[in-house]
């Protein structure tokens, strides 16, 4: 009962701190014109969305940090090594996204980072998270228990982990195309990976993973409260990035990785229809979705853009739901 005391605590000061600080960093972003650049395949639909502040994602980013120091200066939390990979993870990502979406502002179009470069520094922050699992006396060792399969991946492992970050953080990128999309079903899969953290008890410092989780559910939370339609401000691939990758270091703790599949499903099926989508033009000629990812689609086939936020958060809320059962459960 005291972990879900001092989760629910965490969230509610990660809340208020997102909300204080949206009200002040919003109006710093609009007056130095960070504003977000739109596709032109988009400006039919989101023309009204040129200009909207991005690099949001600091809200919840510098919320999190400062309610994690709130709470271990009140000796409400401990900091273990477990807790200082996913925090590393959680900047490490945002300071990639950050720099991206600089690049992006500063040559006012959507390129910012190159593929190369951006995996280059997802790769450095896979070999620190490996060097601190590994010396802190993690086994490097893939293990689902529900199929009974446990692969010892020795100095795989490191791949294994870079792989896992890179295509949870991108997954969660390709999703933020409509306002209070991706920090919804972030909110929705924070809470479901904070209640497996609390579960895994196999892993040390279980409690404190938990406990972020939810203090990262409450940052993201009160991130959305000017996210939600019609945003006021945009996380960019400062957060999104960040976001992604975090759920995924949490998962892979934890020994959740096939979990956090079928948790994170929505952000799943949005990377699937772009690969398909990709290979389908590239090698066939022909689109099989009438725009990628899967909410454009949804938006071209004449959907309101709050109706297919609501239907990918309960798609989300059901999965989450499974992914509990079969993490934990099952």
């Amino acid at each position: 009962m005291l972990i879900l005391t001092k989760s629910v605590l965490a969230m509610m000061i990660s809340f208020f701190a997102s909300i204080v600080l949206g009200y002040f960093i919003i109006p710093f972003l609009k007056r130095k014109k960070i504003g977000q650049n739109i596709s032109k395949h988009l400006e039919e639909k989101h023309s009204k969305k040129n200009g909207i502040p991005t690099m949001g994602g600091i809200i919840f980013i510098i919320s999190t940090f400062i309610t994690v120091l709130v709470l271990t200066l009140m000796g409400k939390i401990e900091i273990t090594s477990n807790m200082v990979i996913v925090l590393l993870v959680f900047l490490g990502y945002a300071g990639i996204g950050f720099v991206d979406d600089y690049l992006s502002l500063k040559r006012k179009t959507n390129n910012g980072l190159t593929s190369i470069q951006k995996l280059l520094l997802q790769f450095i922050i896979a070999i620190v998270f490996f060097i601190i699992f590994i010396n802190n006396g993690g086994q490097p060792v893939l293990e689902i228990y529900t199929l009974n399969i446990k692969v010892d991946m020795g100095i795989l492992y490191g791949l294994f982990i870079l792989f896992v970050l890179l295509g949870s953080s991108n997954a969660v990128n390709i999703t933020d195309g409509l306002d209070g999309l991706a920090a919804g079903l972030s909110v929705i899969a924070f809470i479901s990976i904070g209640i497996i953290a609390w579960g895994s008890t196999w892993v040390v410092g279980n409690d404190g993973l938990a406990i972020l989780s939810f203090i990262i559910t409450g940052a993201v939370l009160g991130f959305l409260f000017y996210n939600s339609y019609p945003a006021k401000v945009i996380m960019g691939d400062t957060g999104s990035l960040s976001l992604g990758a975090t759920m995924a270091s949490i998962a892979i703790l934890t020994d959740h990785e096939l979990t956090l599949v079928v948790i994170a499903g929505v952000f799943v099926i949005e990377t699937l229809v772009v690969i398909i989508q990709t290979v389908s033009i590239v090698y066939f000629k022909k689109k099989v979705f009438l725009m990628s990812p899967l909410h454009h689609h949804f938006e071209k086939l004449g959907w309101e853009e709050v109706d297919i936020v609501k239907l990918f958060w309960i798609v989300g809320l059901l999965l989450s739901m499974a992914g509990i059962a079969f993490g934990v459960w099952i």
